[in-house]
């Protein structure tokens, strides 16, 4: 017999968890955004390649007379789309971070050592007496 209400429970858990249905309108968004650069790349980038010095990126060529033939054109423009997505996911990311960075201030540490004004040795912030040599380094002292 099959825990059919544990494992939907299980299941629903998991398909409504934040990053499962952030990972779905990602995608679905990707899919969508891929339709634009598919386009962008068949209307504005092959037609610019094929007006320079002739060349066709729509080409195929066949194969030993045999009917078949290997669509070169078809793969360029494969991964012309390929490397626009990246690069535009990649300015994407920049900016996402940039963004989640703008919250996070860096906090400043106070020093955790300081110099011995006698021998300049590295001491302890909250020390009163150098262990370097042995002079009264309290705060009264420095200078």
């Amino acid at each position: 017999m099959i825990p059919t209400k544990k494992f939907l429970k299980e299941f629903k858990e998991f398909a409504l968890k934040g990053n499962v249905m952030e990972l779905a309108i990602a995608v679905i968004i990707g899919g969508a955004f891929q339709g634009i650069i598919t386009a962008f790349t068949d209307d504005f980038i092959n037609p610019i390649i094929n007006s320079i010095g002739g060349a066709e990126i729509g080409g195929r060529f066949e194969i030993f007379n045999t009917g078949q033939y290997i669509e070169y054109g078809a793969f360029i423009t494969a991964v012309i789309n390929f490397l626009i997505m990246a690069f535009v996911i990649f300015l994407l990311m920049k900016a996402v971070n940039k963004i989640l960075s703008l919250g996070h201030k860096k906090e400043e540490t106070a020093p955790l050592t300081r110099k011995c004004p006698y021998c300049y040795g590295e001491i302890d912030i909250k020390a009163t007496k150098c262990m370097h040599c042995a002079s009264d380094v309290s705060d009264s002292a420095q200078g």
